[in-house]
């Protein structure tokens, strides 16, 4: 057979040097809906329990809202299960372009086009808008999937310095004689939580008549005075050429993605973009779902409000502990331990004590900034956070590592 003994060796020894490492990565089962407090069961089918749920997107707590479950029932009866279909042949039905207009009207964008996901929204723009006459500045710490994008494209890419718009005015001098110049960004950094600078990367892009394109997955529903985005926070409505975003996250949860910007834009995009024209439309049920969460959005800011008390909260206690924290203002609130197998130890610690937080590690951030990265969500109630407070300066006093300096923590673990 072509799978031969010498490849198998060959996976199975990476794979043996990955667990002798400590950083062999486990996928934990849920036996719960996604809430505050999930019970959890680990791949040796031992351990489940009750915990409280300290890293999800679920930032608005709406991934099980009874209104939501009741509208996405409905949306199953009345409009099936699957459409069997891509948009342009039979797979566009009323409610998908319904869902297309409530997403422009909210974020205050011309149009908008569903992609199954937002990794599907970020795989096809690039490619659908773009030549090999173009330039793509991005921002160094994007997400993956808009470097995965940027890959599939033939335009030129260049990257300008985290958060540096010196940089960035460096590179849109470099590349002004560029047919199009596209910056791309983050609106809220999925590793670090910290916020974009759109109000100076729109003025650099006004002054040298650049495109912007902003991933907005960790802030939609949340970020903002309503909840609109980054965009709505730095006060740049209207100013962002491109907003790719994902329904997975505060938007209900489920799946689902969108680029919503310039209408010419957008119709690229149904006319070339890969994704959108040979991936199945996003199902029936989700769209009627995604539709009750903005109804419950438009009424009211109340669940945005608690999250972001919340978070302000959870920030404060971790720092008063002596945690390490990247800086930011949203509810991303990374712990930074720096040391990869540190922070595999640490996360089991939490689940003993009834706290799920998962340790990120290269390649996922770079080498030596490990971290639990936790997530707060307007589902969490005080005693929620209190305890896990508790938790974590409890295996913080464990480990050694309160109130220690990042070099203080990286000579006695390692990075």
């Amino acid at each position: 057979m072509s799978y031969s003994n010498k490849v198998k060796e060959f996976y199975t020894s990476q794979l043996s040097d990955i667990q002798n490492a400590g950083i062999f990565k486990e996928e934990r089962f849920i036996h719960s809906s996604q809430a505050a407090d999930i019970e959890v069961e680990f791949p040796s089918g031992a351990n489940l329990r009750k915990v409280i749920n300290m890293c999800s997107n679920n930032y608005l707590g709406l991934s099980s809202h009874p209104d939501v479950l009741e509208a996405a029932h409905e949306g199953l009866e009345k409009r099936g299960y699957g459409m069997s279909s891509v948009r342009f042949i039979c797979g566009t039905q009323d409610i998908h372009r319904e869902l297309e207009n409530k997403v422009t009207e909210f974020l205050g964008t011309e149009d908008t086009i569903l992609f199954p996901s937002c990794m599907d929204a970020n795989a096809g723009i690039f490619e659908a808008i773009l030549t090999s006459e173009d330039i793509m500045i991005s921002d160094r710490l994007v997400h993956a999937s808009l470097i995965d994008g940027m890959r599939l494209c033939s335009a030129q890419h260049d990257t300008f310095k985290h958060s540096s718009m010196e940089h960035l005015e460096e590179k849109l001098l470099l590349h002004s004689d560029k047919r199009i110049k596209l910056v791309i960004t983050d609106g809220v950094f999925s590793m670090d939580g910290d916020l974009a600078k759109l109000d100076e990367i729109v003025k650099l892009c006004e002054k040298y008549e650049a495109l912007i394109l902003v991933d907005d997955s960790h802030s939609s529903g949340f970020i903002g005075r309503t909840g609109r985005g980054t965009h709505e926070y730095f006060n740049v409505v209207g100013k962002i050429d491109i907003i790719t975003t994902t329904f997975g996250k505060a938007l209900g949860g489920a799946s689902g993605g969108c680029v919503s910007g310039r209408k010419e834009i957008v119709q690229m995009c149904r006319q070339k973009a890969r994704p959108y024209l040979f991936s199945n439309t996003i199902s029936p049920v989700i769209v009627a779902g995604v539709l009750k969460v903005f109804d419950i959005l438009s009424s009211s800011t109340e669940r945005r409000d608690k999250l972001e008390k919340n978070a302000a909260w959870w920030r404060k206690g971790l720092t008063e502990a002596g945690f390490i924290l990247k800086e930011g203002n949203s509810p991303i609130v990374p712990v930074m331990l720096f040391n990869a197998k540190l922070s595999q130890d640490f996360s089991r610690d939490l689940y003993d004590e009834g706290i799920y937080a998962i340790g990120f590690f290269f390649p996922v951030v770079p080498n030596g900034q490990a971290r639990i990265r936790t997530q707060i969500s307007a589902g969490h109630e005080i005693h929620h956070l209190e305890k896990a407070l508790d938790a974590f300066i409890k295996i913080g006093e464990k480990y050694g590592i309160l109130g220690l300096t990042k070099e203080e923590i990286i000579a006695k673990y390692g990075a």
